[in-house]
């Protein structure tokens, strides 16, 4: 679940909407689009370009040694798409995977299961393996265990911290972008996330939004900006694949590089200031809301410089306040 796709078609007049709507990436795949959010489950280029570039390719499964186990938490499962991919990915590398995955709605991966354009690409185990997440909520193959943890993941991931707290490999981020979301994208969310984490492993997510990173970084994460995959041909406003995070330093690779001054300067920023919600229960608006007082507050006492006084420093342009607007 990335940053927005193309906007859905006019609904008949009087017309039930529903709560999602079919439709395919660039790369032909199934992806659908959230009425209720706003946005595309993946980004414009599709939703199997997206798993292996954004989410596969920096794990760097081939870092783990054959017969070894990975542990991995993904935070909002969508379609089923990013654990399709990472089935078979660790099945090909001869992996032991233990997975949770995190999704409130039910629907998303119930319809990916039912489209034949989704099901085309996939082994008949890995298809299997999804059906029974969806039917049972778990699934058990011979190097691979499943669980799906479904409800408010506020909710649900505090049992998980305390069953694996340091001991997972990878969190993968898949949430809706922050603006539409910021439950999932909040300091003590992102926290929890962290503290998931072996002290190599990383923290991966589509989203390279101002806010999420300076959290990140309060958090104690080291980061790294994910390359824009070779060949993609994106807006100028959008200078970043991505963000991976770590405890540890993350060592240069052709995959991600250091964050760039313009970047750096972004988190110092009012986008910078992180979404809170210390009780777990706020709602969208609530959170969005004490983010607006923080930021009038850090401005007027001097602890953040505009977001408008950024872009014109380095010349991002009204495109770019749109996106802005939107991704952090």
């Amino acid at each position: 679940m990335t940053w927005p796709a193309s906007e859905p078609e006019n609904l008949v007049p009087e017309q039930e909407p529903e709560a999602f709507r079919e439709h395919q990436g660039a790369d032909g795949s199934f992806s659908l689009w959230s009425h209720s959010f706003g946005e595309g489950f993946h980004s414009g280029r599709g939703a199997l370009r997206e798993a292996r570039e954004t989410f596969l390719a920096p794990s760097q499964l081939e870092h783990f040694p054959p017969g070894s186990q990975l542990k991995v938490v993904e935070v909002c499962v969508g379609t089923g798409t990013n654990l399709a991919f990472l089935l078979e990915a660790c099945a090909a590398r001869g992996l032991s995977l233990e997975w949770w995955g995190l999704e409130l709605d039910s629907q998303p991966l119930q319809l990916a299961l039912g489209a034949g354009s989704f099901r085309q690409p996939w082994r008949p185990s890995t298809l299997q393996a999804l059906e029974q997440l969806l039917e049972r909520g778990t699934w058990q193959g011979a190097c691979a265990s499943c669980r799906l943890l479904w409800g408010d993941a506020r909710q649900t991931l505090p049992a998980l911290l305390q069953e694996e707290q340091g001991q997972i490999d990878l969190v993968w981020h898949d949430a809706f972008s922050p603006q539409r979301c910021p439950q999932l994208w909040t300091l003590e969310f992102l926290g929890a996330t962290a503290g998931l984490l072996v002290p190599e492993g990383r923290w991966i997510s589509y989203c390279s939004a101002a806010a999420v990173r300076e959290a990140l970084s309060l958090l104690g994460l080291h980061l790294v900006a994910l390359e824009i995959p070779q060949g993609l041909a994106l807006a100028s406003h959008q200078w970043s694949g991505g963000t991976l995070a770590s405890f540890k330093p993350i060592d240069i690779s052709p995959l991600w590089g250091r964050l760039s001054p313009m970047e750096l300067d972004h988190l110092a920023s009012a986008a910078g200031e992180p979404y809170r919600d210390p009780t777990a229960a706020a709602d969208a608006a609530s959170i969005l809301a004490s983010r607006r007082a923080a930021q009038a507050d850090a401005l007027s006492n001097g602890k953040r410089a505009s977001s408008s006084a950024w872009r014109r420093r380095w010349g991002v342009g009204p495109s770019a306040a749109v996106a802005l607007a939107v991704c952090n």
